[in-house]
């Protein structure tokens, strides 16, 4: 692995530190990386819950790395299995992962962000889209954005790059929770750590009922779960897991998930 991504693991948790001074920015050959140790952590039956941060105290990640693209990367590059920062194309990832912003998270680094599950943010976190100050299209976040917050502040973002500080990107629901940065690590722990103690087998039902549902209207969705057309949701039916969870509700105690 190179010095651009930092890995802690620890039992079920994954935590992947993108540090790549100054910025955080992310080159062709970081998004390929990122995309192999996501990929790992989708197909590790040990792992269950990822982290994704930042090094340093003063970037997320600002994006697209605008030095390499004038070096020879192309924007229309080969990204890697997982597309742009290894998550927002991966296919098939049924298992939750937690964003930490600890900084200014813009243009390729908040689609990085929007890739994960649960977003928390340091107190001096902001967010924003710059794409069109400089002539180009924030693509991902052009499909994202507007389902994420209400459409008329996605679109303000998306026409004229202005930047949201993290109280007001709390308060449109773009952020789970605001945490003083000393303690955004020991909280993305946690929530982790949460997580890890929870059902495998039910967050990849639900991650892949939400993932495939999104366009669906709601009765063609349903009808693909009770035709057995969700293979996450049917590994789940006929698993021991399910089974376990009827049997520690009726002897009032904690369950014990197996992930089978």
């Amino acid at each position: 692995m190179s010095d651009s991504l930092k890995t802690t693991r620890k039992g079920g948790i994954l935590e992947v530190v993108l540090d790549r001074p100054k910025a955080n920015a992310i080159d062709l050959a970081t998004s390929r990386e990122m995309g192999e140790v996501f990929r790992d952590f989708r197909d590790d039956p040990e792992l269950r819950v990822a982290i994704i941060t930042g090094g340093g105290e003063k970037f997320f990640c600002a994006g697209w790395d605008l030095k390499a693209a004038a070096g020879g990367d192309a924007v229309d590059g080969d990204y890697g299995v997982g597309g742009f920062g290894g998550l927002q194309e991966l296919p098939h990832l049924n298992k939750p992962v937690i964003a930490a912003v600890n900084g200014i998270c813009c243009g390729g680094g908040l689609e990085l962000a929007l890739s994960a599950d649960i977003i928390l943010a340091a107190d001096h976190a902001s967010f924003a889209l710059p794409e069109i100050r400089s002539g180009t299209v924030a693509d991902a976040a052009s499909v994202k954005v507007p389902k994420r917050i209400p459409y008329h502040i996605a679109m303000e973002m998306l026409l004229t790059g202005r930047w949201l500080d993290v109280e007001e990107a709390a308060r449109w629901g773009l952020v789970n929770y605001v945490h003083p940065a000393e303690a955004l690590r020991a909280e993305a722990w946690k929530m982790a750590e949460l997580l890890e103690s929870g059902p495998p087998l039910v967050y990849a039902a639900i991650k892949e009922i939400v993932r495939e549902a999104e366009d669906m209207k709601f009765q063609d969705a349903m009808n693909r779960i009770t035709k057995s057309q969700f293979k996450s949701v049917e590994a789940l039916y006929r698993s021991e897991d399910q089974l376990e969870g009827a049997k520690a509700f009726a002897e009032g105690r904690d369950p014990v998930w197996q992930g089978r």
